[in-house]
């Protein structure tokens, strides 16, 4: 099972301003649930709680108010149970694209043969196992990409977090990577909850859109497209597509948010 509920999640920040403190409320009693296999995505202006959001699931930061459950389990810091992909990589730059993969086993326990294995099985099911021996440098961004989210999925998580993770790319390397995480969700049946500024991405990805207004809950947005979605330029064409696109925009504009 992989199911994660935010229930009531709240998160306060002071700001220190010429010697004085403000407060500032980063989100305001979150609530929603990713259900096990399900991809959600998190959609909303900049400064609206989303990657807050997620790095509280992730036990990155601590909720002022409120809690995180991950298939029953109360969320109290980092945990094997969730992987964590950021927008840009993270990698290690002395290590190569498969000792990166290792890392995360390592912190988990795994050793020997089955270190090696897992690591390159899984370096394998992102398109690079071709590339195990070659660093950071040697990478493009979107190769670089594909190594941290084999380091995340590497361990078997039960939830699969991902913050912006091809916001940082070119149009088309993005839409390659977009298409392979929908061959990697077809694959491996992993929970998915991303944060997104792109509203086509968070159309083509997710089951269900989460929109955010200043740290609130705005909508949940029902995506009506089937999977496997294998054939994304006909989806980009179709009615349901467009017409869901244009309800989240919607939702997004009455609260005066821009996005793309």
């Amino acid at each position: 099972m992989g199911e994660v509920s935010l229930i009531d999640v709240s998160k306060r920040f002071t700001l220190r301003i010429d010697g004085g403190g403000q407060t500032v409320q980063a989100l305001d009693r979150l609530s929603f649930t990713v259900h096990d296999g399900e991809i959600v995505a998190l959609i909303g202006p900049s400064g609206c709680g989303k990657t807050t959001a997620l790095r509280i699931a992730m036990g990155l930061e601590t909720a002022s108010g409120g809690r995180v459950i991950v298939d029953g389990m109360q969320v109290n810091g980092c945990g094997h149970d969730r992987g964590m992909v950021f927008q840009h990589a993270e990698l290690l730059p002395w290590l190569t694209a498969l000792q990166n993969v290792e890392f995360g086993l390592e912190m988990k326990g795994v050793r020997g043969q089955a270190l090696r294995d897992t690591a390159t099985r899984y370096l394998t099911l992102v398109g690079l196992g071709d590339s195990c021996n070659r660093r950071p440098y040697q990478l493009s961004g979107g190769m670089q990409q594909r190594v941290g989210i084999a380091r995340a999925l590497a361990i078997d998580p039960k939830v699969l977090l991902m913050d912006e993770p091809f916001g940082a790319l070119d149009a088309q390397t993005r839409e390659t990577l977009q298409g392979e995480l929908l061959e990697i969700h077809k694959r491996t049946k992993k929970t998915i909850l991303f944060v997104t500024h792109d509203l086509d991405e968070a159309v083509l990805l997710a089951d269900r859109v989460v929109v955010m207004q200043h740290g609130r809950l705005q909508e949940i947005v029902t995506v009506p497209l089937s999977r496997p979605r294998d054939d994304l330029a006909k989806i980009r064409g179709s009615d349901d597509f467009a017409q869901t696109r244009y309800h989240i925009w919607q939702a997004l504009h009455a609260g005066g948010a821009t996005v793309h």
